[in-house]
């Protein structure tokens, strides 16, 4: 077997978010031309998804502007940040799927990553543990060098301003962003880049587009960092076989950097940091249950 076809995407499990994939006999149409993307899609997806974000935002501000809320270039309330921020994310899967959607393919879920682990779950789960424990020490040596500064992440998006803030910052933050941001980056151009160069290449260019898209929400100097995380959740999803621990350990990293940035004790931040992820679970349970995503493609109705 190629190296191209050993990296195809596994089918979705029979039912849930639970049980091994297998891999799709020849023959089956999952093996199609169309369950390819173009690698020259996955900048197209990237500057898509930046531009319609642009756009996005555009949506929020102006109505802002009209109902006389001071927007500047110094400073932005923290609702609109985290309004901002949160169609940003949702332009990110826009682009992803549009692009998947070229030449009028048909979407389905598990081209995105959308199924059950191939290596099961508690395989899955020791490789977040191995990824969050390399990136940590990795992050913290870094910043011994460098010393980087600390974030005004949490001042942006007006977190010590009200508690309804600090909720939606850390939704937005620990939930909204790991699945969106999965989706484009890992579950499309992760995916369109294999077809290139296979997967150490796609893994490496993936990383270094992933930290600097960061550059407006974090210090230069955590840019490095932030490739390297990108680069192993690349590797997550390529020997895992779905975006779910990837999304997991994407949350769990921004669960454990809010609360730290938050200042809060282990104790005060255990809710976020288990509650995160558990989040990311249910509402792709939910979603499912409630036919928001169909069985058969994962993606809702209304894009499919």
């Amino acid at each position: 077997m190629s190296d191209a076809s050993a990296l195809e995407p596994l089918p979705p499990p029979a039912a849930g978010l639970e049980g091994p994939a297998e891999e799709p006999a020849e023959g089956d149409p999952r093996h199609s031309p169309d369950t390819t993307w173009s690698p020259w899609t996955a900048p197209a997806a990237l500057v898509g998804g930046i531009l319609l974000a642009a756009v996005a935002s555009l949506l929020v501000d102006l109505p802002a502007l009209a109902f006389g809320v001071k927007l500047t270039s110094s400073h932005t309330p923290g609702g609109v940040v985290i309004a901002d921020t949160f169609v940003q994310d949702i332009a990110f899967v826009v682009a992803a799927v549009y692009c998947a959607r070229l030449g009028g393919r048909v979407v389905r879920s598990w081209q995105f990553g959308l199924r059950s682990p191939g290596s099961g779950w508690r395989s899955a789960a020791a490789m977040i543990v191995l990824l969050l424990l390399a990136f940590i020490l990795l992050d913290a040596a870094w910043s011994e060098i460098v010393h980087p500064g600390k974030e005004k992440l949490l001042e942006t998006l007006g977190t010590k301003e009200s508690t309804a803030l600090l909720i939606l910052s850390a939704a937005l933050t620990c939930v909204m962003a790991p699945i969106c941001e999965e989706i484009l980056f890992r579950g499309y151009i992760f995916t369109a880049l294999r077809n290139w160069h296979g997967t150490l290449p796609a893994a490496l260019l993936t990383g270094l587009v992933f930290g600097a898209v960061h550059a407006t929400s974090a210090p230069g100097a955590d840019l490095l960092p932030l490739g390297i995380l990108g680069f192993g959740l690349c590797l997550l999803y390529r020997y895992t076989g779905s975006l779910y621990p990837g999304m997991l350990a994407h949350s769990l990293n921004n669960s454990i950097a809010f609360a730290g940035l938050a200042g809060w004790s282990w104790a005060g931040a255990l809710p976020l940091i288990i509650g995160a992820p558990a989040a990311i679970l249910l509402l792709a349970a939910g979603c499912k249950r409630a036919g928001l995503l169909d069985r058969s493609t994962g993606i809702p109705r209304a894009a499919a």
